[in-house]
This record gives C-alpha cells, sequence and structure tokens, in this order.
C-alpha cells in the first residue's frame, strides 16, 4: 500500500535527535522480536549496541555463522529472533539464511549496506547489495526484503518487518544503509505511531503435526520443538509436508516451490511504498534507501520550477511488486537514482536490457545529490 506521512500540531510535538538504529531496535522490541544475536561489525554497530540493552535476551555471537545458526535454534524454540550486520556478515550467513528459508524458521536480518566489494570501507555509505539479497537462495526463491526510506519507515518497516516473518514463518532482510542508521536528525516523536505486538498462535490441534502443511494462504501453521503433545520434524533437506526426506518425489517438489510462492502469494501483505504523481508529468522519478531523501528534495525544487515530475518510492523490494511494474510503465521517462556503480534497482525492475527512456543517476563513494538527480530529469 502507498503510505503518506501525516501533519501534526507543532504544540504535540516531542522533537529530539535520533538515529534510524535506535528506531529500528525499538521497533522490534516492541512488535514482538525478543531475542537479539550478533556479531558487532560497522555500519550495524549501533543497532548491536542498542539491541544489547533493549532485547529481554541478547547473545554475543563470536561469528556471524554462528549468530544465523544461532537464530535458526531460537526461532524453532518458538522465539522471534534479529541480527544486523553488513556485506562481509551476511555473506557468511547465506548458507544458514537457506537452511532458515527451507525450515521455514521465521527470524528477521538488519542488513547495513556499506561500501564494497569485500571488506570494502566500512565507514562509507553505499547501495550495492540489492542484486546480493535479490540472489541469496539457492534457486532464485523469493523472500520479504524491505527498505526503508526515512527515519518513519525505520519504525514502520521493522514493525511490519516482525510481522510479516511470523505472518509467512519465514526470515525477512530488512535492507538498509549507513546513512539511514548512523546519522542523526532531528525528528518528532510524537509522529510514531503506537505498537502492538500480534499475537502468536501455535498449533493446537489433536490430529500429529505436519510441519510443512500448508493454510490456503501456503503458510504452514508453526509450533516449536520440545513440544509435549507432538512430535515437530524440522528439516533444511528436501522434504514432504511431514518433514521427511523425501529426494524428487512429487510432494516434497511441490512442498520446495511453495516456498517460493508463499511469499508472492502474500505480497500484498508487506508491499508499502510512496507514490506522488503529478498531472501532467512525463518522467517518474525513483528512488529508495537514503537516495529516496535526495529524490524528494529535487522533486520539490522541480516542481517550484514548472517542472512536472512524479516519484516513486519502492519500501518492499522484493519480491517486486506487481504495482511498480504497472506504475513505471505508465510513463515514457524513468529515472532511476541510487547510490551503486551499476543500477541495481533499475536492473530490478528493467533488467538487463533495459527500456527506452530509462536512464540512471549512480554514484559510489558518496551519496547522489539532488542537483544530480534534476539535472537528469531535465536533461533530454
Amino acid at each position: 500500500m502507498a503510505s503518506h506521512a501525516q501533519p501534526r500540531d507543532a504544540s504535540d510535538q516531542k522533537l529530539c535527535l535520533v538515529d534510524g538504529s535506535r528506531l529500528v531496535i525499538e521497533s522490534l522490541a516492541r512488535a514482538g522480536a525478543d531475542t537479539f544475536v550478533g556479531y558487532p561489525i560497522t555500519p550495524a554497530n549501533l543497532l548491536y549496541a542498542y539491541g544489547f540493552r533493549r532485547f529481554p535476551a541478547a547473545l554475543a555471537a563470536p561469528d556471524e555463522i554462528t549468530a544465523l545458526q544461532w537464530m535458526s535454534g531460537f526461532s524453532a524454540c518458538g522465539r522471534l529472533p534479529v541480527t544486523a550486520t553488513s556485506f562481509p556478515g551476511f555473506a557468511l550467513m547465506v548458507e544458514s539464511l537457506n537452511m532458515a528459508h527451507m525450515m521455514e524458521l521465521p527470524m528477521l536480518i538488519v542488513l547495513a549496506q556499506r561500501l564494497g566489494p569485500s571488506t570494502g570501507s566500512a565507514t562509507a555509505g553505499a547501495q550495492g547489495d540489492l542484486q546480493l539479497v535479490q540472489g541469496a537462495i539457492s534457486g532464485g526463491h523469493a523472500y520479504p526484503v524491505l527498505c526503508p526510506s526515512n527515519l518513519i519507515d525505520c519504525w514502520d518497516l521493522a514493525q511490519l518487518a516482525v510481522e510479516t516473518a511470523t505472518r509467512l514463518r519465514s526470515p525477512v532482510v530488512l535492507l538498509t544503509s549507513k546513512e539511514m542508521l548512523m546519522t542523526q536528525r532531528d525528528f518528532d516523536l510524537a509522529s510514531l505511531p503506537a505498537i502492538t505486538p500480534p499475537a502468536r498462535a501455535f498449533y493446537a490441534g489433536d490430529e500429529p503435526f505436519a510441519a510443512y502443511s500448508p493454510a490456503d494462504n501456503l503458510v504452514p501453521e508453526f509450533l516449536p520443538v520440545g513440544s509435549s503433545r507432538h512430535q515437530v520434524r524440522l528439516t533444511a533437506s528436501t522434504h514432504d509436508r511431514r518433514g521427511i526426506h523425501a529426494h524428487l518425489a512429487p510432494e516434497a517438489m511441490a512442498n520446495t516451490a511453495r516456498l517460493h510462492y508463499k511469499a508472492v502469494r502474500n505480497l500484498a501483505y508487506y508491499t508499502r511504498f510512496d507514490i506522488d504523481e503529478q498531472a501532467g508529468a512525463d518522467t517518474l522519478v525513483c528512488a529508495w534507501d537514503t537516495t529516496a531523501l535526495a529524490a524528494r528534495e529535487a522533486v520539490a525544487t522541480l516542481r517550484e520550477s514548472g517542472r512536472a515530475v512524479s516519484l516513486l518510492v519502492p519500501k518492499t523490494l522484493l519480491p517486486v511488486p506487481p504495482v511498480y511494474v504497472e506504475t513505471v510503465s505508465r510513463y515514457p521517462r524513468v529515472v532511476v537514482a541510487e547510490e551503486n556503480l551499476n543500477g541495481q534497482l533499475r536492473q530490478v525492475l528493467f533488467g538487463a536490457a533495459g527500456r527506452s527512456g530509462v536512464t540512471g543517476v549512480n554514484a559510489i563513494g558518496r551519496m547522489v545529490s539532488p542537483a544530480e538527480i534534476a539535472a537528469a530529469v531535465e536533461s533530454r
């Protein structure tokens, strides 16, 4: 759904300086996440520090592989674990992420992008990990990837990430970046809506529990291991509805395909974006993460000068919501701005072949400026 900020009366404001890390951790805790497991890494270190203060349980892992293995154990026991990392740590987590995807274990990974490749520059921002998370699951399976575009989103999308992980029984990635997480900005705390943790229901039937028997929404019910009433069989190998290894049996193949389709079938539940369309505009600016801040400023400047232009800010990045495809197809010119070399969102939306009228505004090692976006819109 499209989201819109609501103006507030000045007398109701509670102004302060805050960074995105604090809002993300507080929102996650209020939404029901109850365990933080981490290995410190820049620029996710504020998340690590806040997580240890705020969560009911927190463990310092000796490395990122262990962190996600411990996360899986907590999730299998019925807790909602969170970790935070950057590219080098996420790279080590990929195999365990696939395990959690296959076992259908709810959890949240906050991925703070920084300049790569490899260790790159830990204190330089970037938006270079979108295609990494897109291809992280073997077979190209879809899973939810959300991305805040401002401080309000840090609050709203962190809550949505927890709800989506629980509802879909799936790992969820909150893809963000150094500037979003570490830069302090003036902010009105009164603008944050209250968060009520969703009630989490576990399987309560009398029939033997089949850990991978899906409901109509393709999501199976969950029951933590250690149940006194039912055997709970969880496995990362190809399996049937009961969790029995079944190699290439039709039921097992259908279960493997379901893992992909459940993310797609339930996409409308976790689709979030901002759309600001102007009558008469032939150009759409599209930007994500911190570059969306520059895009909003560029669009405002262009409109003040009399130039009609529209703006799309995707917040649910993967799987790609159909509304993005429908929106970009209505504009003969699309300018996609992002802080990477090769235009990763542009390729996600338009593929390697691109499309006539589509251009990119890109930068590495620095942020994209509003002036650069405005110049791209004005150029012919």
